[in-house]
């Protein structure tokens, strides 16, 4: 009996001392943001008969410090908490603005008082910070990598500035998906040599302040409204990569190597893209002659090679090319034009149909032996078309030098002008026809 009754005096001391330790992260939160009401649990609570394991992934749904909360509910829950298979460090209001200077006192609690238990996913996310705050951002971001994160997200939305992140690599066996937005990323942050199972890389409106990205053992990245002020252009070699999306890049565009194993790119250069025609201007286009424009000449930034994006991604099964009008790479790398030995669908803007007959439109079909669908989407970037004119490849008039293969062609316009009439001339003239309805 005496040995029971020390039993349960040690067991309400540990409870105890839990809930002592829950009420200190409550001192870390911002003020108002207690819960003084919190309801007791009830002895027909169904969820909290659940199991340990399931508890702590759903208490990891929470922010952080309403998951700390629940430690008031009945003694049941008191250390909870302490193991979520989450962590979100947000703010408790998804309608206000979030301060890092908010959330540290409360983050210097969890940290200490969290049991270092495996973290499935973590997620930041705030929208002002200063220069101070970044060591503590760091620190959380650190953290995670350390509980062995799966998928990691940091995202700043801070309009003025990006967060610095450290000047270290990242090391993680465990680590699978990285979303970043808003930050600023140095060259040793992101090379993934040392995280052998990152799989899903996306950067969105970040700085990069680096020239390669690597890793062997990526299979979809994603790169938007991204930008550098490097004059050399930022190196991507990912060989196992599967998707690519590479959009609205501010700066001089990357160089993609060799991607063997791509099934679907989308490369859409904007209009902040650098790599700008000198001759365009003028009616003279470098890629159909030999008066090129000292921008259109590859330098030494280029690597040697002779296609700075369309020989990385010629293993493609679909693709969608974009690019505002003046830009020079696609027209470049025209002239050392890969076979497409694989593309099944293709999608191209007005950039490929305004050069002089039509010579880039040209190339790439007859680049794309095996080539079952083409979309050409004439009209402004953004909007809805107010025409889809449909065809297919007749095979059975006379030879071409296109995919015999081609069964579905697409012309997405606003109106029947001369370019439309251009484009369709030079299709019939390939042996597609068009059916008006």
């Amino acid at each position: 009996f005496l040995w029971r009754r020390r039993l349960e005096i040690r067991t309400c001391r540990r409870s105890d001392e839990s809930a002592d330790d829950a009420l200190r992260l409550f001192d870390g939160m911002p003020p108002g943001s207690e819960d003084e009401s919190a309801p007791l649990m009830s002895a027909t609570d169904r969820i909290g008969a659940l199991p340990d394991h399931i508890l702590h992934h759903l208490l990891s749904f929470l922010p952080a410090q309403a998951a700390v909360r629940t430690c008031v509910l009945a003694r049941r829950w008191r250390h909870l908490w302490r193991s979520t298979t989450g962590l979100r460090i947000v703010g408790l209001d998804d309608e206000e603005p979030v301060q890092v200077q908010d959330l540290r006192k409360f983050m210097d609690h969890l940290l200490v008082l969290r049991e270092r238990t495996d973290l499935d996913t973590v997620q930041i996310k705030f929208d002002l910070f200063n220069q101070d705050d970044e060591p503590y951002v760091n620190l959380w971001t650190r953290f995670a990598v350390i509980c062995k994160v799966q998928v990691l997200t940091l995202r700043i939305h801070d309009e003025l500035e990006y967060l610095d992140l450290d000047d270290l690599p990242l090391v993680s066996r465990h680590l699978r998906t990285l979303n970043l937005h808003g930050v600023s990323l140095r060259r040793t942050f992101v090379d993934f040599a040392s995280c052998t199972a990152l799989a899903n890389l996306k950067i969105d409106d970040c700085f990069i302040n680096f020239n390669k990205i690597s890793s062997c053992s990526l299979k979809h990245l994603s790169i938007t409204s991204c930008q550098s002020d490097l004059d050399c252009r930022v190196r991507i070699s990912a060989p196992g990569l599967v998707s690519l999306e590479l959009e609205d890049f501010i700066g001089i565009t990357p160089l993609l190597e060799d991607m063997a194993s791509l099934e679907a790119a989308c490369v859409d250069l904007s209009v902040e893209c650098k790599d700008v025609c000198l001759n365009y201007g003028s009616g003279v286009f470098c890629g159909a002659n030999d008066n090129t424009c000292k921008n259109c000449v590859p330098g030494s930034d280029d690597c040697s090679s002779d296609c700075l994006l369309l020989g990385g991604i010629s293993s493609a099964k679909h693709l969608k090319l974009i690019s505002d009008t003046g830009k020079f790479i696609f027209t470049r790398d025209l002239k050392h034009c890969p076979t497409f030995s694989k593309l099944k669908t293709l999608l191209l803007n007005k950039y490929w149909c305004v050069a002089p007959d039509l010579d880039p439109l040209s190339c790439i079909l007859t680049n794309s032996p095996v080539l079952e669908k083409l979309t050409l989407e004439l009209f402004p970037k953004g909007q809805n078309p107010k025409l889809e004119i449909k065809g297919s490849y007749c095979c059975m008039e006379r030879p071409s030098a296109i995919s015999e293969h081609l069964d579905i062609v697409e012309v997405k316009c606003d109106v029947i002008d001369e370019i439309i009439r251009k484009v369709l001339k030079f299709l019939c003239a390939l042996n597609i026809r068009f059916s008006f309805e």
